[in-house]
Formats: structure tokens, sequence, C-alpha cells
């Protein structure tokens, strides 16, 4: 799917979203942020479902990590599966327009290569949308702030003006049937 058309003026408010059971990465366009939790099991899901859910609620889109089933063998996967679902069905019962963007197609978006490193990640957010992604939680924000620009460029609101080799990105997303109204 390619990208909609150029924008007008006011940027729609875009949060991408990197889960995680110890440093989720949640980010606008030009912030990042990680949301900590200190509690283990349903408390640990719930107190991230409650983080997102008040972080998230006035946006217009909001873009999520899909499955990294390369690591489905690693302690935590389970519960990292119940996280995802847990989030995308508050996402749809609030009836926020959500995206899945595997994750390849969030390091292409920010360095042109789908294998790239999580360094490489960061590198990029920094360099392409000029957001600092330092401390522990630093390839989960940028990994969020890739995803939140990305689906500003989806929407017809570019952050910058990549290459192609970043853009192609565009296409491997599971985008929203609905396009929200922002769209330019």
């Amino acid at each position: 799917m390619s990208p909609l058309p150029a924008a007008g003026t006011t940027r729609p408010l875009v949060i991408g979203l990197d889960l995680s059971l110890t440093s989720t990465g949640i980010a606008g366009v030009d912030w990042a942020d990680a949301i900590k939790p200190r509690q283990k099991g349903h408390m640990r899901l719930s107190w991230i479902r409650c983080e997102i859910a008040d972080r998230i609620r006035l946006a217009d889109l909001v873009v999520v990590e899909g499955p990294s089933y390369k690591h489905g063998h690693e302690a935590g996967a389970h519960e990292r599966a119940g996280l995802w679902w847990l989030v995308t069905h508050d996402l749809w019962r609030r009836d926020l327009p959500y995206a899945v963007c595997p994750p390849a197609q969030r390091a292409m978006y920010a360095t042109g290569k789908g294998n790239a490193g999580k360094g490489e990640v960061r590198d990029g957010v920094r360099t392409w949308f000029g957001v600092e992604c330092d401390g522990a939680a630093r390839y989960d924000m940028a990994d969020a702030v890739s995803m939140a620009a990305l689906g500003a460029h989806w929407l017809g609101y570019p952050v910058a003006d990549l290459p192609d080799t970043h853009t192609r990105a565009l296409n491997g997303v599971q985008w929203p049937e609905v396009i929200p109204a922002v769209a330019a």
C-alpha cells in the first residue's frame, strides 16, 4: 500500500508502541518515553495496559510492533504474546485505529535495511527524525519513534524526506481497514 496524499498543516497524533515486559517504548514523531513496570504476572500486564491507555487516548493512529516470531523460544515469550493481545484488544475495544508493524519494517523505515540492528535503528531515528533516545530503554524508544514516524507518513504527514530504501517499509505494514479521518 502506498502512502496517502501530501499533508495539510495539522499533524495528527500518531503513537508508536514497542511492547515489552520490562521496558515498553512509547513515542510520537518528536518525543519518546519508556514504561517500566515493577510488578510481575497479571499485575504487570494490567499496569502496562493502563499506562498505555492513559497515554494514547487522544491518538489518531497507534502503530504497534508485531510479534517477533524468531524470539518465540525465549523466556517470557508467552507473557509477551499475552501483553500484545491485551493491548491490541484494548485498542480495538476503544475503537482506536491501529496498525501492526513487523520488526523488519520498523528497522527498514529508520535505516533502509530490514535487518538493521537496534543501534542502527537508534542512529537512524536521531539522524532522520531528530529524536535522541538515551538510557537503558533507548532501543525500545527508538523503535517506537520509527513506528510513529512510519504511521505519520502513511497518513500523509511524513516527518522526513526519506529515500525509497526507507519508504518501501510502508508496504509491509498491516494498516487499519478504515483510514482515520485525519489522513491528508
